[in-house]
């Protein structure tokens, strides 16, 4: 793929991300790291391994959460390996409209904090309500959990900078592998669970440190909207 191209599939993002208020992504896409990336995938392509979730969506959990209502950021690692079934919000499983194990275990502790939570596998509707539910990676290849962890470092080193200079945000880090941004995001209000998918690994069940309560009486002390989970 020429030089053109790669313009083209940036400049496929720039009118969305403006439109939802994610400045410093659209600043990114615009410039030579995210050349970078793209150069980075498309070789991935060439060489016969697929990634996911496809281009289109990679930037959904932006799109979902204008800048403008962020409150939380949910942080976990890769996207899910398996074909068709990430759509660019973390955990989310809008294609399948099935629940991942990771997914099924989230709803199972929601529903235990407040019973009549929605199962819903899209969580764009917590996107819309200010939960950024991103991954450190966006994309990853197709059956190879962590494969793009390094594409995507320097992406997200300058975001995490960027939202650091806010101290407002309720952070909480999935995980050994996001608790190694924890100094980048210090500032804000952090939270520290273990990923959903040790469960799923083990069995048993997914101990969230009454995330979803915490995360609403902090929003609550700040006078903050609620997350109607």
């Amino acid at each position: 793929m020429n030089t053109i191209n790669i313009q083209e599939k940036k400049e496929h993002y720039i009118p969305i991300l403006e439109k939802s208020g994610w400045k410093v992504v659209q600043d990114i896409v615009q410039s030579s790291l995210f050349d970078q990336i793209l150069i980075k995938l498309i070789d991935q392509v060439s060489d016969n391994k697929r990634f996911t979730p496809k281009y289109k969506d990679i930037f959904n959990a932006f799109i979902e959460c204008p800048y403008e209502n962020l409150k939380v950021i949910m942080i976990g690692q890769d996207p899910y390996p398996q074909l068709g079934v990430a759509d660019g919000i973390s955990f989310s499983c809008s294609h399948t409209q099935k629940e991942n194990p990771s997914l099924r275990y989230i709803f199972d502790e929601l529903q235990q904090q407040y019973p009549n939570a929605s199962r819903d596998p899209d969580l764009r509707r917590w996107s819309n309500q200010g939960v950024l539910m991103l991954n450190t990676a966006l994309t990853v290849q197709v059956g190879k959990i962590g494969s793009h962890y390094s594409i995507w470092k320097e992406f997200i080193k300058v975001l995490f900078s960027y939202l650091n200079k806010r101290d407002d945000l309720i952070i909480v880090l999935l995980g050994k592998k996001a608790e190694e941004w924890e100094m980048m995001l210090n500032n804000n209000t952090i939270l520290k669970v273990p990923h959903p998918a040790s469960a799923a690994y083990k069995g048993g069940k997914w101990d969230s440190k009454n995330l979803f309560k915490e995360i609403n009486n902090l929003l609550n002390q700040q006078g903050n909207n609620l997350i109607t989970w």
